[in-house]
């Protein structure tokens, strides 16, 4: 079944969000790597939400942008996904890209997480970046 869920604790949507175009995006994304959108649910927060997600759940003692809880199975991709909004602004600034490409880059991140890519090596890193950029592109065909 596929569902994706969209939720905000402690912030708001940007204006450029749509629904619609996000799910095409995602199905574009686990199509091109023969998998198919299961249910998943983003979790738009603030800084201090995810901060207690990261220890309640994971034990760690510091802000990120995206926590991703894969419950993929046979092909489906299916997972919570946390994003910080704070996080993610505070990265474009540091990036220095716009708000929405790091919005969207992270987005791209957690699923590329679902489908089973890592980030824990130097070339995991690289080969996530490359897929990343990726996912960016197919974004702008839409």
């Amino acid at each position: 079944m596929r569902e994706v869920l969209f939720f905000t604790e402690q912030t708001c949507l940007p204006d450029f969000f749509t629904e619609k175009q996000l799910q095409a995006w995602l199905d574009a994304i686990a199509s091109e790597h023969s998998r198919s959108i299961g249910e998943i649910s983003f979790i738009f927060c603030s800084d201090d939400y995810i901060l207690d997600v990261n220890r309640q759940y994971l034990q760690h003692d510091y802000y990120t942008d995206v926590i991703t809880f894969d419950n993929s199975e046979d092909g489906l991709l299916c997972g919570d996904v946390f994003i910080s909004l704070d996080t993610v602004r505070s990265n474009a600034e540091l990036f220095r890209v716009s708000f929405e490409e790091e919005f969207y880059r992270v987005i791209c991140h957690a699923i590329l997480h679902l489908i089973g890519f890592k980030d824990k090596t130097d070339a995991d890193d690289v080969e996530m970046r490359k897929q990343e950029d990726h996912c960016l592109k197919l974004l702008e065909s839409l």
